[in-house]
């Protein structure tokens, strides 16, 4: 479904570039993005659902060359993408149910038709008591499964996540992992970024895993003893 083919991006001003980037999102794949700060981790799912285009390859979504595709052609395409971002970026003045509504709005949808469909997802994710309730009142862990919900309000086949458990602590970072497993199980291809190695382990009774290094601009696949 996303695919990167030789992939290059040039950060220009001498920062290190990732080169020769090889990744195929098929569905019902599960891969763990990890590789030290600074490595470009963030740059590489951007690459990946088409906020950046590679400056060397390709990036496909969908089968299309993001080089090629014009705002909106890219603009569909991302509608079949759900994304957590690492900062959340809510809407502070909103409450959960319409930042997780947010997605259908800006896509035209019947956001009135949706809400129930909403407070299921919101139910899903263990907010159903909280959807009333404005970002700043919410913890860091439910923040990061209201992020959850509305990467995935759209039905996405494609879910990427750049460190969903950074700011939470192990118990909620294991919830996290539980919902992300059962959308794979549901068909869903899922990437995620993270630094925690803890939760990759701990992945492997849940996930059957690829787990990819990013290191020195390169990816590779990493040590069996992850």
């Amino acid at each position: 479904m996303i695919e990167l083919r030789d992939a290059a991006y040039d950060y220009g001003g001498g920062g290190l570039a990732l080169r020769g980037l090889d990744l195929s999102l098929a569905p019902g794949s599960f891969h763990f993005l990890t590789g030290p700060s600074g490595a470009g981790k963030t740059t590489l799912l951007k690459l990946l659902y088409g906020e950046l285009r590679p400056t060397g390859g390709a990036a496909l979504l969908f089968g299309s060359d993001t080089r090629a595709m014009d705002r909106d052609g890219v603009s569909d395409a991302r509608r079949r993408i759900g994304v957590v971002h690492q900062d959340c970026r809510f809407l502070d003045h909103l409450p959960v149910h319409d930042n997780v509504a947010l997605p259908l709005r800006v896509a035209g949808g019947d956001v009135a038709s949706r809400a129930d469909d909403v407070a299921q997802l919101l139910g899903w994710v263990g907010l159903g008591a909280r959807m009333h309730a404005r970002p700043p009142e919410l913890s860091g862990g439910e923040r990061q499964r209201a992020a959850l919900a509305r990467a995935l309000v759209m039905d996405p086949d494609v879910l990427i996540a750049d460190e969903p458990t950074g700011n939470v602590d192990w118990d909620m970072s294991q919830r996290l992992l539980t919902l992300l497993a059962e959308l794979n199980r549901m068909g869903k291809a899922v990437i995620v970024a993270t630094h925690d190695l803890a939760l990759i382990r701990a992945a492997k009774a849940q996930v059957a895993a690829r787990v990819l290094r990013l290191s020195g601009g390169a990816l590779s696949a990493a040590g069996a003893d992850l």
